[in-house]
């Protein structure tokens, strides 16, 4: 496990759910259905009996892509592409995600569905969460393409950029260091 990765409280959940899929060492950990379903059991977002079909995998999948795609534009300041923010809408509207209002007073964005996609609703209840307490653009994908882990930025400013500098940090430095060695001397 890499050094302070780890988000703070539920935000984890969605960390490790980007996380399922790790780029560097090409291994998909969603790739069945029973994966996916253990993956929401174990991280209590569904309970032991939910039905996971092939097209719930290929949703799931599609749904932490998306989510991928904005922790990259929260590492670089642009905005996330169009179309992650379409699957985004997409797996909102299938999880019929409402808000809820409590005795209390309270409110939550809360999903009215049920089986994967009631359990997909729940992290983006937990990204609407995260965003409104503003944690959300704290958490990242790392900027080296090879890599793209997700880890949350403590870093006073809010300026890290890779999953760790020990690794990625000094991959960069290196190709860096590599591409100004080999340009012709300017005369």
């Amino acid at each position: 496990m890499r050094k302070r990765q780890d988000a703070p409280g539920e935000l984890e959940r969605v960390r490790a759910f980007v996380n399922t899929r790790d780029i560097e060492s090409d291994t998909e950990g969603l790739a069945r259905p029973a994966e996916l379903r253990d993956w929401l059991v174990g991280n209590g977002l569904a309970s032991a009996g939910i039905r996971v079909t092939r097209a719930d995998v290929s949703r799931a999948m599609a749904l932490r892509e998306a989510l991928r795609a904005n922790l990259l534009s929260h590492n670089d300041g642009t905005t996330p592409p169009p179309d992650a923010c379409r699957a985004l809408d997409e797996a909102a509207r299938r999880a019929q995600v409402a808000l809820c209002f409590d005795e209390r007073g309270g409110a939550s964005m809360q999903p009215a569905a049920r089986g994967v996609d009631g359990a997909l609703g729940r992290l983006l209840a937990i990204v609407h969460r995260a965003i409104s307490d503003g944690t959300w653009t704290r958490l990242k994908a790392c900027r080296d393409h090879t890599c793209e882990w997700a880890f949350y930025d403590y870093t006073k400013n809010r300026s890290g950029t890779w999953c760790t500098m020990e690794e990625c940090g000094n991959r960069a430095k290196a190709r860096s260091y590599r591409k100004r060695r080999t340009r012709p001397a300017v005369q």
